[in-house]
């Protein structure tokens, strides 16, 4: 099973989520999905809007390394153009974990390094997989929310 981040905060952001769900399901079977969240931009330039983040989990005969790359292409398709780390973006798709896989190359890091330090992550997560524990830590998904907290989140009445 595949866990995926999704987020944006330009345009359309629910609907390029959605539309970002429907094409992940091409790519096998969307089996979860998450509430979808309002945050503060964190990092990046400031006075971007706000993002709405989700999460989903797939079954997908990819491997890791090929939902990456399909990942990314979904982003390329969304009109996602790479200019400033952490800037404004119509999509962002992070592959989260891939079953309790802990990988580490030039191109994937599993789990994503810096998903058990973000609540914006952590809350759409812990509603599709609250305890899929990070294989490096052992540390459960709803754990480390608890442990972050829900500061500056806002559940809103969508599901992805």
């Amino acid at each position: 099973m595949a866990l995926i981040a999704l987020g944006a905060n330009l345009g359309d952001p629910l609907t390029a989520l959605r539309q970002a769900k429907a094409v992940l399901a091409d790519l096998g079977t969307v089996t979860a999905t998450s509430w979808v969240y309002r945050t503060r931009a964190v990092g990046g330039p400031a006075g971007q809007p706000d993002y709405l983040n989700a999460a989903l989990s797939l079954e997908t005969p990819l491997s890791p390394q090929a939902l990456m790359l399909a990942l990314l292409g979904v982003e390329a398709l969304s009109g996602r153009v790479r200019l400033e780390r952490w800037g404004p973006r119509l999509l962002d798709l992070d592959l989260i974990g891939y079953g309790g896989r802990a990988l580490d190359t030039p191109r994937l890091t599993l789990p994503h390094p810096r998903a058990f330090e973000r609540s914006f992550v952590l809350a759409p997560l812990a509603d599709v997989a609250p305890e899929w524990r990070d294989p490096h830590t052992g540390e459960r998904v709803q754990d480390a929310l608890n442990r972050l907290g829900l500061d500056g989140l806002e559940r809103l009445d969508e599901r992805l």
